[in-house]
């Protein structure tokens, strides 16, 4: 595959983002560190409570979800469960996911999408408002 920059890319090498996570200890606290010089695409996402996303795929990225503030329902290859805040999730290039807050208040998940980001790469097997 070659990205907007011309450079080619294999989704097939996208590994999962959750094994380099790590931690630094500062004096007035700490941070996470999930990606250096990856090329990637950062969004937080909210899901108002009794809302989900779409049943989707993509081809060209896989994606790491941080929940951040309320419990996610998420599914990922035919798994479904409900991730809890700071919970990490990886969702490979090619996997079928989506994510749900059965919950009473939104809910955020940062998404870092690993791989070339487009939202024309968006495969929808079910979709909830038709699109």
């Amino acid at each position: 595959m070659v990205n907007q920059t011309g450079k080619t890319t294999d989704v097939t090498e996208i590994a999962d983002p959750r094994e380099g996570i790590f931690t630094v200890e500062r004096p007035w606290g700490n941070f996470q560190q999930f990606a250096s010089n990856e090329q990637v695409t950062v969004k937080i996402i909210t899901v108002n409570p009794g809302h989900r996303l779409s049943l989707q795929t993509h081809d060209h990225r896989g994606e790491f979800w941080q929940v951040l503030d309320s419990p996610i329902e998420v599914t990922v290859d035919g798994r479904t469960w409900s991730a809890q805040p700071g919970e990490a999730v990886w969702v490979p290039c090619h996997a079928q996911h989506r994510m749900a807050n059965k919950g009473e208040q939104p809910g955020r998940l940062l998404e870092i999408a690993f791989g070339d980001f487009d939202e024309a790469d968006i495969v929808r097997l079910d979709d909830d408002y038709a699109r």
